[in-house]
């Protein structure tokens, strides 16, 4: 029987407890998840991808149903490389949703054997953006509450 893998794609930039909710929300569904740390040339990074990346490793180095990888392509052509089938994302609002149906939409087309599957954010996460925490930090404000690690 395959392993259900999903990838779960995104800037990370932070990963917040948002995002380290969806993983262990995801965990209950899928055998293996891949946080992939993807490059999105529309957005000017605050933290470095190997720092993020290191963090996140670390946060789930316990659990072997998880690993974490950097990509510079397609999300679908990344998903196929690791022999995903799914796509893990999180949901907040309906902005997020009309965003994220365009982007599996095109994703399907680009690998007819990828679905994507969206969790709502918990209610109490729903606030939490990395956008926002990129604002908190920039303007020197504490934002070690919205992670799941510590930044100093």
């Amino acid at each position: 029987m395959d392993k259900k893998i999903a990838l779960f794609p995104g800037t990370f930039d932070p990963f917040t407890l948002g995002h380290h909710d969806i993983v262990n929300r995801g965990l209950k569904i899928f055998d293996e998840i891949c946080i992939a740390i993807g490059n999105n040339p529309k957005k000017k990074r605050y933290f470095e991808v190997d720092i993020m990346k290191s963090k996140i490793n670390e946060l789930y180095s316990n659990n072997d149903r998880i690993n974490v990888i950097s990509y510079n392509k397609l999300t679908a052509e990344i998903a196929k490389e690791i022999n995903a089938k799914y796509i893990l994302r999180g949901l907040r609002n309906t902005t997020d949703f009309e965003f994220e149906n365009s982007i599996s939409q095109i994703n399907r087309d680009l690998n007819k054997n990828l679905e994507t599957v969206f969790l709502i954010t918990s209610p109490d996460l729903a606030p939490i953006s990395s956008t926002i925490i990129r604002d908190v930090i920039s303007y020197g404000g504490d934002i070690n509450k919205y992670l799941p690690y510590k930044i100093d």
